[in-house]
C-alpha cells in the first residue's frame, strides 16, 4: 500500500508539472497577442523605421514565436528569467524582493485567517442552529460577498482616515524593522483575511457537520463525551482531509489574489510589479510573474492533494 501512495504522489506531481507546462505556453502566447509594438512603446513614436527594426532584431522578435517560446523556457528551467525591455535589469534579481514582499503579506495573513476560520468553523458546529452559528454564518457570508477592493477601502476611510489607527499607503523597503513592517501590512492582511475567512470557516463547517453523521461519533456521545470533546477529537481529525485542501486553495489565493490588493494599498509586492509592467509592455517581466504566479498556484494545490492522499485512512491503514 505505500507503494500505491507513492504512486498517488508521484502522479499529482507528474500533473502538476504538466500543467505548469502548460501555463507557461499560454502565459507566453497570451503576452504575444497583446496590442501594440514593445519596440515601439519602448522607443517611443518618435522612433524611426531603422531604429525600431534594430531593436526588434536586438530583442529577438523577428524569429519564429516557438523558437522564442523554447528560448524562454530554456531560460526559465535554468533560472534564467530574463532581462526586463524596459529597465534592462535582470528579472530575477528585481523580482525577487518582490516576491519576498509579497510572501509576507500573505504569509501574515494566512496566520491569521487559517486558525481564526478553524476555531469559528469549530464554534459554529459546536452551536450549530442556535445564534451563535447564526452570527457566524451570516457574518462570514456578507464577508464574502464583497470584493476585496471595496473591503480595502472601507479599511482606508474608517481605519486610516477617520480613525487614524494605520497608514492607508503600505511601504516597506529593506532594512525595516519586523514591527514597522507588521504595522505596514496591518491594513491589506486585515483585508485578504476578510476576503479568505469566510470560505474557509465554511468549509470547515460543513466538513464537520458531514462526519457528524457517522456512527462511530454517535458512539462517542453515546460514551458521556461532551459534545465539543467529540469534534475536536473525533470529528475533526477525519475531516481534516477537505479543510486542508480548501486552506491551500485560500493560501494560493493570498498569493496569487493579492493584484487588486496590492494595488489599493500600493504595497510593493508582486502583484503591483506586474501591474506596472503590463503598463510599460515589458513582456519578460509580464512572462515571468505569470510563472512565477502559476508555480505558487499549482504547487500549493499538489500540497493539497498529497496531505488529502496521506489523511485518507483507507490509504494509511488497509484491511
Amino acid at each position: 500500500m505505500r507503494g500505491a501512495v507513492a504512486k498517488l504522489i508521484a502522479q499529482r506531481v507528474g500533473l502538476g508539472l504538466l500543467l505548469l507546462f502548460a501555463v507557461s505556453l499560454l502565459i507566453f502566447v497570451g503576452t504575444q497577442i497583446l496590442p501594440g509594438d514593445v519596440a515601439q512603446s519602448i522607443l517611443g513614436q518618435t522612433a524611426t523605421p531603422q531604429a525600431l527594426a534594430n531593436l526588434r532584431e536586438k530583442l529577438g522578435l523577428n524569429e519564429p514565436a516557438y523558437m522564442r517560446y523554447l528560448s524562454w523556457l530554456g531560460g526559465v528551467v535554468t533560472g534564467d528569467l530574463g532581462t526586463s525591455l524596459t529597465s534592462g535589469q535582470n528579472i530575477a534579481a528585481t523580482i525577487g524582493p518582490r516576491l519576498k514582499n509579497t510572501l509576507f503579506l500573505a504569509g501574515v495573513a494566512a496566520i491569521i485567517a487559517v486558525p481564526l476560520a478553524i476555531l469559528l468553523g469549530l464554534l459554529a458546529v459546536r452551536f450549530r442552529g442556535r445564534w451563535p452559528d447564526k452570527l457566524i454564518s451570516g457574518a462570514t457570508l456578507a464577508s464574502i460577498s464583497l470584493p476585496e477592493f471595496f473591503i480595502g477601502y472601507l479599511l482606508i476611510y474608517f481605519v486610516a482616515v477617520k480613525l487614524g489607527w494605520f497608514t492607508s499607503v503600505s511601504t516597506v523597503y529593506d532594512g525595516m524593522g519586523f514591527g514597522a513592517r507588521l504595522n505596514a501590512v496591518a491594513l491589506p492582511a486585515a483585508t485578504l483575511t476578510l476576503v479568505v475567512l469566510a470560505h474557509m470557516m465554511r468549509m470547515t463547517r460543513a466538513a464537520i457537520l458531514n462526519v457528524m453523521q457517522s456512527a462511530y461519533i454517535e458512539t462517542a456521545e453515546l460514551k458521556g463525551l461532551s459534545q465539543f470533546r467529540v469534534i475536536l477529537r473525533h470529528a475533526f481529525p477525519n475531516a481534516i482531509a477537505p479543510i486542508v485542501n480548501v486552506v491551500m486553495l485560500n493560501l494560493a489565493y493570498l498569493v496569487v489574489g493579492v493584484v487588486v490588493v496590492e494595488v489599493i494599498f500600493v504595497y510593493p509586492g508582486m502583484g503591483q510589479f506586474l501591474v506596472d509592467h503590463v503598463a510599460k509592455r515589458d513582456v519578460p517581466v509580464v512572462q515571468a510573474a505569470g510563472l512565477i504566479f502559476a508555480a505558487v498556484f499549482i504547487g500549493l494545490n499538489i500540497v493539497a492533494d498529497v496531505v488529502s492522499i496521506l489523511a485518507n485512512p483507507r490509504l494509511r491503514h488497509p484491511r
